[in-house]
């Protein structure tokens, strides 16, 4: 399948808030929005595109406190803690990673609320579901950047 760049750009955007954003967006590149929404289809079959998401601004939101917390989990348990982890919508963001000489955590997970407080209270909430209480909360001090990926 050969990817229209045109169409990824128009998708990495904001997607207009209105009734029917796709049509607009399908304006914009001189196509109906039929064909848009097939290319769309053709891009998530083909593997290209996983998902299409909205992207809340949580400073916005009120949301306001965040930090990404290093976990230590055995391999066979990162699957289940990881899934457990995900479910929680304090959490944006969910990783395994290698681990690495001299650091030895391999699970991460970025929690946002309005406080450390509350962010703290979720951490804990994982550790009494799954019994992991090996972790290192990483506060966020500021923010240098946020973007979605822009590809073309």
């Amino acid at each position: 399948m050969k990817i229209n760049p045109a169409i990824v750009r128009a998708l990495q955007g904001d997607i207009p808030l209105e009734p029917a954003p796709f049509r607009k967006i399908a304006a914009g590149l001189g196509l109906t929005e039929e064909k848009l929404l097939a290319a769309v289809g053709e891009l998530k079959s083909s593997g290209a595109l996983r998902c299409m998401r909205a992207i809340v601004r949580h400073h916005k939101a009120g949301y306001s406190y965040n930090a990404m917390v290093a976990w230590k989990i055995p391999a066979g348990r990162a699957v289940s803690f990881g899934k457990t982890a995900a479910a929680s919508p304090a959490i944006s963001h969910c990783y395994e990673r290698l681990i690495r000489p001299g650091w030895s955590y391999n699970l991460y997970t970025m929690v946002h609320g309005r406080s450390r407080a509350e962010v703290l209270k979720v951490v804990d909430g994982l550790v009494k579901k799954t019994g992991m209480k090996e972790y290192l909360v990483l506060e966020s001090l500021r923010e240098f950047k946020k973007t979605s990926m822009v590809y073309f």
